[in-house]
């Protein structure tokens, strides 16, 4: 029964408030127009309809154990109605529901990034099925549908473009307002928008299992997860607030003044300290999202606000990952695109990027990669072994070559280390048991990492490392140009993972970045573990605890002065609690603070550390304030 009239009431909250507030004026109009009879009846009616919800929450709370600030204005209200200070009782009520009001409808604007994302979301979906062109809700299309994406049209599904070419806008993923070039054979997620162009695209991941589900759910999550600040706030309260019970009954007994003893109740409530840390966090996580970071919770913004050291994998992470083949030297019989063909054939069956550039180059060169693959194994952090149409290969880096006991002679050596010199990664491959050639592959250094890691620098970060399973020549070239403390190369998944252990133990707070894949033990053995980009990959969310989803460290730069940003906002909100109850306090011990003004100065405590955590929902990093200038003629 108590619940069905609680939802009730909390259905028509807002008109309650609204009726209370106007009784409260009518009353006031009765003592100005000397209708005192009728004033206190207004004021009464004023107080009950206000407290109605009051109590009823806190007798909910109570049946759970909990003592809720409810209870103690609950307790002040009819404690007041006792002494007949009926102008106190029902201006107290109305306050406390007028400010819940005003809280919730503030605290709706930081949850603004999660409405803006829901609203994006797709509704229908052009299909074509049996050869018929179909309008139908995207919940109901299904994976390998081919579907039709026209000119300002929404993407419904995450799939690959098989025919056309286009512009997309990608803001909702990836944070980035600069479109981007797509056609045949690139990716598309849903919830972005074609711009101009026209594309059809395969299904592959449907309903929930899209990227831009699957950030909507990680947002809300992070929104509702609590940091340390916030729990321990919240175990505060549990203590605290029967405490102030205790302290008014104390209050009274020392003074025998029973309105000393409400108003002291009143204004030592909790409320702006209990709200203060969670709406920096949701306000917080709301700016990071519309930003193209997913923070993944009050905790991660914590730990990260902490980091002052930095791993980076080296490609595709302080690299583009979109590495070439400079050169392919033969050192053995076969052709070049007979070797090309081999080893790509053998590379189908590994995720690396340079194993991918391989079989990238071999299509390129329409190269016929059907040929038979027996025992393929990857060989994590030096290659991968198989058997392709009776050859045995072995392809990778110098380790493989020397577990496998392949012989690297002094010619084939000394053109390695030429290329590696010259900044390319030397992928030595073997064909039963010889070296046949050596495939040259460069990648290019990110354009906005100088940026993005001189201004992790100036935010407080102390070490910047690069662990590279690279070889040293290279990873030297990258780690003097972005000026780096220290590299670490040809390290193995399980040498990265130990480097980041000894980081730890020496009382480092490290954030390790990586691609979300070979990376994977290292970011999760890192203090913070952030993924770069990939578009949003299941293995980059899951793995994570903070995702850039452009593919940019200027994000990660954006993220990590967040986090220091909204830290700082937590720990600022709970002083302005904290000092509003010991002023408040020390106003009502002296007799300068009563019941009605001491609500009111506790209701405005707790806009004002609403208001403060708003200011997190427009934060620019410095690499943000630069992007939205407009560039000088």
């Amino acid at each position: 029964m108590l619940n069905k009239i609680n939802k009730y009431v909390n259905q028509y909250i807002n008109q309650i408030t609204a009726i209370s507030g106007i009784l409260i004026a009518l009353g006031i109009v009765f003592i100005v127009t000397g209708y005192e009879s009728y004033k206190d009846l207004a004021l009464i009616a004023a107080t009950i309809i206000g407290i109605i919800p009051i109590a009823i929450r806190a007798f909910q709370a109570l049946r759970m154990k909990v003592f809720s600030i409810e209870l103690l204005v609950t307790i002040a209200v009819v404690g007041a109605l006792y002494l007949n200070e009926f102008v106190e009782s029902s201006v107290v009520s109305f306050l406390f529901l007028f400010g819940a009001y005003l809280e919730a409808r503030t605290l709706e604007k930081t949850r603004s990034s999660i409405r803006a994302l829901v609203d994006m979301a797709p509704q229908e979906a052009d299909v074509i099925r049996e050869g018929e062109n179909l309008t139908i809700p995207v919940d109901e299309v299904v994976e390998g549908d081919r579907v039709i994406i026209r000119p300002g049209g929404k993407v419904p599904v995450d799939g690959s473009i098989v025919s056309g070419k286009a512009i997309l806008n990608e803001a909702a993923i990836t944070g980035e307002s600069v479109p981007a070039s797509k056609e045949v054979d690139d990716t598309v997620y849903s919830g972005t928008i074609v711009d101009n162009g026209y594309i059809e695209i395969i299904a592959e991941k449907v309903g929930d299992d899209t990227t831009f589900a699957k950030i909507i759910e990680l947002v809300e999550e992070a929104q509702e997860s609590k940091s340390k600040t916030q729990k321990f706030l919240d175990k505060f309260a549990t203590y605290y607030t029967p405490s102030v019970v205790i302290l008014s009954v104390i209050v009274y007994l020392i003074t025998h003044n029973l309105h000393l003893a409400i108003t002291f109740l009143v204004v030592a409530c909790p409320g702006a300290l209990v709200i203060g840390a969670p709406v920096s966090s949701v306000a917080g996580i709301g700016n990071g999202a519309r930003n193209g970071v997913l923070l993944k919770g009050g905790e991660v913004v914590e730990r990260l606000a902490k980091v002052d050291t930095i791993v980076f994998d080296k490609t595709g992470t302080l690299t583009k990952g979109k590495p070439e083949i400079t050169d392919i030297k033969i050192f053995g019989n076969l052709e070049t695109e007979e070797l090309l063909r081999l080893v790509a054939k053998a590379e189908t069956i590994s995720e690396h990027h340079l194993g991918r550039t391989i079989v990238k180059e071999a299509d390129k060169r329409n190269l016929n990669l059907e040929g038979e693959l027996l025992d393929g194994e990857v060989i994590k952090g030096s290659g991968v072994r198989a058997q392709v149409d009776g050859y045995v290969l072995a392809v990778g880096n110098r380790k493989l070559m020397e577990t496998d006991n392949i012989q690297i002679n002094d010619q084939v050596a000394a053109y390695a280390l030429q290329r590696e010199k010259a900044g390319n990664t030397a992928i030595f491959a073997a064909v039963d048991g010889q070296v046949a050639g050596i495939f040259s592959i460069a990648d290019q250094i990110r354009e906005d990492a100088p940026n993005a890691l001189a201004e992790l620098r100036r935010n407080g970060i102390k070490k910047m490392v690069m662990l590279t399973g690279d070889n040293k020549h290279t990873a030297e070239v990258v780690a003097n140009v972005l000026g780096l403390d220290e590299f670490q190369a040809e390290l193995l998944p399980e040498d990265k993972v130990e480097y980041v252990k000894k980081l730890k133990e020496a009382g480092h707070v490290v954030a390790m970045a990586g691609d979300g894949i070979n990376d994977a033990p290292a970011i999760a053995t890192a203090d913070i573990g952030l993924a770069m980009g990939e578009g949003g990959t299941d293995v980059s969310m899951e793995t994570a605890d903070v995702v850039l989803m452009a593919d940019q460290l200027l994000q990660f730069s954006h993220a990590y002065a967040l986090a220091k940003a909204t830290t700082s906002n937590m720990k600022q909100n709970t002083f302005i609690a904290v000092a509003v109850v010991f002023v408040l306090l020390a106003g009502v011990l002296l007799g300068y603070v009563h019941l009605a003004s001491g609500m009111f100065i506790h209701e405005a405590s707790i806009l004002i550390v609403i208001i403060n955590a708003m200011r997190l929902i427009g934060f620019k990093s410095d690499s943000n304030k630069e992007s939205a200038e407009p560039a000088l003629a």
